[in-house]
């Protein structure tokens, strides 16, 4: 079994006149980021590996997160990678990176957009659900079949306790 942690970046800010790679964080986004990495450090979620979308939103979400583990006492991830094909919309594409990834990596964290993140999800699980700005979902993935994961969190950090999957 592998663990795959989805993590969707912060609210980022449309009101500045950039592209969209480049789009920043809203402070909103700044406040809600390091709650995911204080979940992490919570359940004790060890990072082999994270990847992480070269977007200026997905890569600064994954700086807040990575800070607020260190803050924690907790472990960095053991290897960082931003990966051009990790900045898609599409989760076909997003599959492919995740099948990708080496197999020595068992906990992966990978910090994308939607929808291609809720709609992994839903694939990897059959859980149809939303996935919020600073939110994640950890999922349990057999290996070779990611078709048949198990959802086993979900839900933003930032706003209290995570709800279970029913």
């Amino acid at each position: 079994m592998h663990t795959l942690v989805l993590i969707r970046h912060a609210k980022s800010d449309w009101s500045v006149p950039v592209s969209d790679v480049q789009r920043p964080l809203t402070a909103r986004g700044r406040r809600q980021a390091p709650a995911v990495g204080r979940w992490l450090c919570q359940h004790e979620v060890r990072l082999d590996l994270a990847v992480v979308s070269p977007a200026t939103r997905a890569s600064h979400t994954w700086d807040l997160i990575d800070t607020a583990i260190a803050e924690a006492g907790g472990p960095g991830a053991g290897e960082v990678v931003y990966d051009e094909d990790a900045y898609t919309f599409s989760p076909r594409a997003l599959a492919g990176v995740i099948a990708g990834l080496p197999e020595s990596a068992r906990t992966v964290a990978l910090v994308g957009h939607n929808p291609a993140l809720e709609d992994l999800v839903g694939e990897f699980s059959g859980d149809r659900m939303r996935v919020p700005t600073a939110s994640l979902a950890v999922l349990s993935l057999p290996r070779g079949d990611s078709s048949s994961g198990r959802l086993l969190a979900a839900g933003r950090p930032a706003d209290g306790p995570l709800p279970l999957p029913r």
